[in-house]
């Protein structure tokens, strides 16, 4: 019996040992993989900074960009509107001509007609 009790208190113990060789070899490897995260932390750090530099540099590229097209776009719509206005302008001048001369085709009729004798 004693042999039996003997027996079951070294299977306990050498349980309780694997149990605290487990534990502590996963303490170990969570100590080791906290070690590797602080390590690796401070490259993080560098490329996600680095990865939001590049992405302004892109945002204000795209902006300047845009001020350059509309820009362009605002020259551009000023000088066809300086054209519309001169062909506006250049139509008007011709149909005043127009109504001139017909005014003054039909004052000389006139004249024609009033120094006629009758």
């Amino acid at each position: 019996m004693e042999s039996e009790e003997t027996g079951m208190n070294q299977a306990k113990e050498a349980r309780q040992a694997l149990e605290q060789a487990i534990e502590e070899a996963q303490r170990d490897a969570e100590i080791k993989r906290a070690e590797k995260r602080a390590a690796e932390e401070p490259e993080q750090l560098a490329r996600e900074q680095a990865r939001k530099e590049a992405w302004l540099a892109r945002e204000q590229a795209l902006s300047e960009v845009e001020k350059v097209r509309k820009a362009r776009a605002s020259e551009k719509r000023a000088a066809e509107e300086a054209e519309i206005l001169a062909r506006e302008k250049a139509r008007k001048e011709a149909w005043l001509a127009k109504e001139q001369a017909i005014e003054d085709a039909r004052k000389a009729r006139k004249d024609r007609e009033s120094e006629r004798p009758e």
